[in-house]
């Protein structure tokens, strides 16, 4: 009994499992169907809602493009009927072109027909013209018994007679012109050259200031009567300037030897204070003395700094020399120096003999310190010397040639030559001008120094004026007359100046005796 209660809950216990498993099932399954339902209807309204935006959204785009083209066309119309005035215009343009061509064409026309009949005309005429000149020859012919074609020749013969005249007088109207544009751009050159580099260089080069301790000391070197600066004037050969600058006194002269002992003498006078003619005598003869040595020191440092042994005493002597010689304006002494050094130094890159090149690049303008004593160049004048101190016969060749006067047979002697082109042409080097102007005066020197009975010939002035002393015993006071009036004339023939130059012979006989 027990056994089939148990059964028989067992049974309703599975009945009621399936049941409620099947109402489940029934349960999810209308759940499922409801929300596919809902889903769908969803889904539907969403088309529903799709369909009725494009709809509203084709209706507008339509409305757009409709509007669109309804304004492009307003556009295109309006364009037309802008080209279309245009082309009207361009229309009437081209109407009017051709009225004005068909206006000229028709003008041409009758102005070819007008020439044509005046062509014609001319014809005529010029036919007759030549029957009247054919006429007029054979009269012409009669008359003259001269063919046509002599006559063409006469008549080719005068006007090529007129023809050179007026080709001459233009030659020469052209040349004046040519020559006074010449002068003046010469002159504007000239002025502005002096303008700008003369005054400088030459008061560095032809001028020396001596200091005062006070003006009261400018009158003691003028002296009585001007006797003091005349007397040191007269022995230097240097011109004294003494003018309102405050303590000081301007030494002018070309030559730098004269300059410096006129220097030197007038510092010692300053300084010893006793300035009278005798005194002066002295002072430039010590002064004298001092320069020879400062001569001989200067040709020592210059053998020195060149690296240059075994020179004869008076080839040193003549280095020192060129301290006090310029050439162009360089000064002949540094440039030797110069030479030597880079004739050295091109030597040993070459392989070349340096201490020969270095020799003769410092001896190659040694003839420079004694050119206005002896006649001949500075090249033949340095190789005697060279060769009468018995120098190396390389050096002499090298010296020789360093001017291309003759061939160069050494390597030496070629790199001589270029050191001193390249010393004499580096910027700044050389100024023509100066060398000019100290050529100039020491050719005024000498033309007084040819004459006889010239003792000794001082230019000053800068060459405005020479002062010349002659020899009492030989020149005589009429005889002053005359050698001034002779050397002017020699002047004026053979020297180039401007203004004028002022010819001074002075005469002066002294009578010296001693009390014992």
């Amino acid at each position: 009994m027990h056994r089939e209660v148990k059964t028989i809950v067992a049974a309703l216990i599975i009945l009621i499992a399936l049941c409620s498993g099947v109402a489940g099932y029934a349960v999810r399954k209308y759940l499922a169907e409801a929300k596919i339902a809902s889903a769908e209807e969803a889904v539907k309204k969403m088309l529903a809602d799709a369909e009725k935006e494009a709809e509203a959204r084709k209706r507008e785009l339509l409305l757009e493009a409709k509007e669109e083209a309804h304004r492009l066309r307003r556009d295109l119309d309006r364009e037309v009927r802008e080209r279309r005035g245009d082309l009207q215009q361009l229309e009437k343009r081209l109407l009017q072109r051709e009225e004005i061509v068909d206006r000229r064409t028709q003008s041409i026309e009758d102005r070819e027909q007008h020439l044509n009949r005046k062509q014609a005309d001319l014809e005529r005429r010029l036919r007759e013209v030549e029957e009247v000149m054919l006429e007029q020859t054979r009269v012409l012919e009669r008359l003259s018994n001269m063919t046509s074609d002599e006559a063409r020749e006469l008549l080719l013969q005068r006007v090529e007679q007129d023809v050179r005249q007026d080709a001459a007088m233009l030659i020469k109207e052209i040349e004046n012109q040519a020559k006074e544009e010449g002068e003046k751009r010469a002159r504007k050159l000239i002025a502005l050259a002096i303008q700008r580099y003369a005054a400088d260089h030459v008061a560095e080069t032809t001028v020396s200031v001596v200091s005062l301790p006070n003006d009261e000391m400018k009158g003691r070197i003028i002296g009585r009567e001007g006797r003091n600066i005349r007397t040191l004037e007269t022995l230097t050969g240097i011109d004294l300037i003494i003018d309102d600058t405050p303590e000081a006194v301007i030494l002018s002269g070309f030559d730098p030897v004269r300059r410096e002992i006129a220097r030197i003498a007038l510092e010692k006078l300053i300084t010893d204070g006793r300035i009278h003619p005798a005194r002066i005598e002295e002072m430039v003869e010590k002064a004298r003395k001092e320069v020879e040595t400062i001569i001989r020191e200067e040709g020592e440092q210059a053998t020195f700094e060149a690296n240059v042994h075994g020179l004869h005493p008076e080839l040193v002597r003549m280095l020192g020399r060129l301290r006090f010689r310029t050439s162009y304006g360089q000064n002949v002494l540094r440039h030797s120096i110069e030479v030597a050094s880079l004739a050295a130094i091109m030597a040993a890159e070459l392989g070349a003999d340096e201490k020969l090149a270095r020799r003769a690049g410092l001896l190659h303008d040694i003839g420079k310190a004694v050119d206005h004593e002896i006649e001949g160049t500075h090249v033949q004048i340095g190789v005697d010397l060279l060769k009468k101190y018995k120098e190396d016969p390389e050096v002499i060749h090298a010296v020789a040639c360093h001017h291309g006067d003759i061939e160069m047979q050494t390597v030496e002697a070629v790199l001589v030559a270029a050191a001193d082109s390249i010393s004499a042409a580096r910027p700044g080097a050389r100024r023509e001008t100066l060398e000019a102007y100290i050529k100039r005066l020491e050719k005024l020197e000498g033309i007084a120094d040819s004459f006889d009975g010239v003792e000794k010939a001082y230019a000053i002035q800068a060459g405005r004026e020479i002062r010349i002393m002659v020899k009492p015993d030989k020149i005589d006071d009429l005889e002053a007359v005359k050698v001034a009036r002779d050397i002017a004339k020699r002047i004026e023939q053979e020297l180039e100046y401007p203004g004028q130059i002022k010819v001074t012979v002075i005469r002066e006989t002294r009578a010296i005796d001693y009390a014992k």
